[in-house]
């Protein structure tokens, strides 16, 4: 591995004008690497951090990548890390039109690291050189305490997405603390949310309108909501007074609490372990965002290393070679995902219909197809539409606000399925539904979803860990709980208990026989009857109880 050459440099550095140029904005040091084919494949599994602490996940994944590479000889193109400075890997056999290309593509990597806010914990730090530090603390403590350090760093990953993603982001764009601040922390967190119970379409309106207050208001718009809040809620004031003006704790980073409030983890012998799980915690909430944005930052990479690429002079000629490339990379499939394809073509989509003044309300509230085909104020506001999207959003929120029917249908994409043909014993893929809404919820279902587990406080204390999953229409994977809260009790130090929802029965409407549903069945929707379970973890013995 070594630096790229003076020339690849220039052609770097005049990608780089060109890309600002285009409204990229990224630092301007970066560092480029050239690697062959097979250490290229080997960086990936890696999960693109060469300096990341040695684990034996990491080396069989390392393993996997060169099985693969020799039955199937690859060219992958690049691997960019989001530090300071940022660091990218190449080929070390491309041609100089192909660097223009990928070099663009990074490019749009660094501007979607360094400008989307759900990454705004990792702009001031250098991940790179401290995962070097992390390597070498672990080697110590493997110097001292041998294999209990795996075993530590197994246990701690059982968990390592029990993580308040969340919360830490909040915490970086909460304004300074102020009484009006604390007010209204405890009226959105802890007054709508527990005490009434909103319904979130309720909750989101009195963001809305809150939101418009400061707009009209300025600094007098917080006085102006709560008087409505007074007048809706005449309450509210004296159950603020009797909180003592503090919201109340969120316990929903499982790993932090253990690391604060473990005895086992507190004894003296046994504080080196601290360092380890706090090694995997920091890790893990360093890749939150990247795998939350899967769709948005490879889309936002190949559109912009297409925009530009054509745009470049230096190409001429190689046209065609690009265009090989390109589709191989960013062609749509017709079953499965590309997130590659999907992003990239959200973001051509969403620049024309922001150009036309599509995101208005008077293109909102027309029914008519034909207006709102013909619909076309010609705005030219779509680049700098695409900026603030891809300033703001991540992948959940890309795929809800912006898979509409227009978009599905004008890529005529499908959402597909498979039946067995019983005569052949063979599957048959067929169109399920070319519905924007089951399409968008395909998508939805791919994408990166922890399990909302928080900690119950008040019958954790001094005793069992009491972990409670609150149920959004998806199951804990059932074979990865035993394994889950075996790690947990031993970092804990004592019992583990989880409140879970699982499967009592499945029934299709309209049986008479009071059979289950089997795996035969094709047509028609599931009755799911959902029963709350208690597994308790207890001298690395597991039991589950129906409450």
């Amino acid at each position: 591995m070594q630096l790229i050459d003076q020339h690849a440099k220039r052609i770097m550095e005049g990608c780089k004008e060109r890309a600002r140029d285009a409204g990229l904005r990224f630092d301007d040091e970066t560092l480029e690497y050239v690697v062959t084919n097979r250490d290229l494949v080997e960086l990936s599994p890696k999960v693109m951090i060469p300096t990341l602490y040695d684990y034996w996940v990491h080396d069989l994944e390392v393993l996997q990548g060169r099985g693969r590479y020799e039955l199937y000889p690859s060219n992958p193109y690049e691997t960019v890390i989001n530090t300071r400075p940022a660091i990218s890997f190449y080929n070390d056999n491309n041609p100089d039109w192909l660097n223009v290309m990928i070099f663009y593509h990074v490019l749009g990597h660094i501007d979607f690291f360094q400008n989307n806010l759900f990454f705004r914990h990792t702009w001031d730090d250098d991940f790179a050189g401290q995962a070097l530090a992390n390597k070498r603390a672990l080697a110590r403590l493997r110097s001292e305490h041998g294999r209990w350090v795996d075993y530590v760093i197994e246990f701690a990953r059982a968990m390592d997405n029990l993580v308040d993603f969340h919360g830490l982001i909040s915490d970086l764009y909460r304004p300074p603390r102020g009484d009006w601040s604390r007010r209204l922390d405890w009226y959105f967190d802890v007054f709508l949310q527990e005490i009434k119970q909103l319904r979130i379409s309720d909750y989101v309106k009195e963001v809305t309108r809150f939101n418009e207050c400061q707009r009209e208001a300025g600094t007098a718009g917080e006085d102006v909501f709560f008087k409505a809040v007074q007048r809706k809620y005449p309450e509210f004031a004296a159950m603020y007074e009797r909180s003592g003006r503090t919201p109340a704790p969120r316990h929903r980073d499982v790993m932090q609490f253990v690391l604060d409030h473990s005895r086992f983890l507190n004894q003296e012998e046994n504080k080196w372990m601290q360092q380890v799980v706090q090694i995997v915690r920091q890790t893990s909430l360093y890749f939150q965002p990247q795998i939350r944005t899967k769709i948005m930052n490879e889309g936002w990479s190949s559109y912009w290393h297409e925009t530009l690429f054509m745009r470049d002079d230096r190409i001429a000629g190689h046209e065609v070679d690009f265009a090989r490339v390109n589709a191989a990379v960013t062609s749509m499939p017709r079953i499965g995902l590309n997130p590659y394809a999907l992003g990239m073509r959200l973001f051509y989509w969403i620049e024309a219909a922001a150009d036309k003044g599509r995101y208005s309300r008077a293109f909102l509230s027309l029914l008519d197809a034909d207006r709102r085909r013909r619909f076309d104020r010609k705005s030219g506001a779509g680049r700098e539409y695409l900026f603030a999207v891809r300033e703001n959003l991540n992948d959940y929120l890309f795929a809800s606000t912006f898979l509409e029917q227009d978009f599905v249908d004008a890529h005529k994409l499908f959402v597909a399925d498979r039946r067995l043909d019983e005569s052949r014993l063979v599957w048959q893929w067929y169109v399920k539904s070319r519905s924007a809404d089951q399409y968008k919820q395909m998508v939805l279902d791919q994408l990166y979803h922890p399990p909302h587990v928080t900690i119950d406080v008040a019958r954790t204390r001094g005793g069992a860990l009491h972990l409670v999953h609150h149920f959004e229409g998806k199951p804990l994977v059932r074979e990865f709980v035993q394994n889950t809260l075996l790690g947990i009790e031993y970092l804990w130090g004592n019992p583990v208990v989880l409140e879970t929802s699982e499967v009592e029965s499945i029934e299709r409407p309209g049986r008479d026989d009071g059979a289950a549903a089997g795996a035969g069945d094709t047509a028609g929707a599931l009755d799911i009857t959902w029963a709350r379970v208690r597994y308790t973890m207890k001298d690395r013995q597991l039991e589950r109880e129906v409450i």
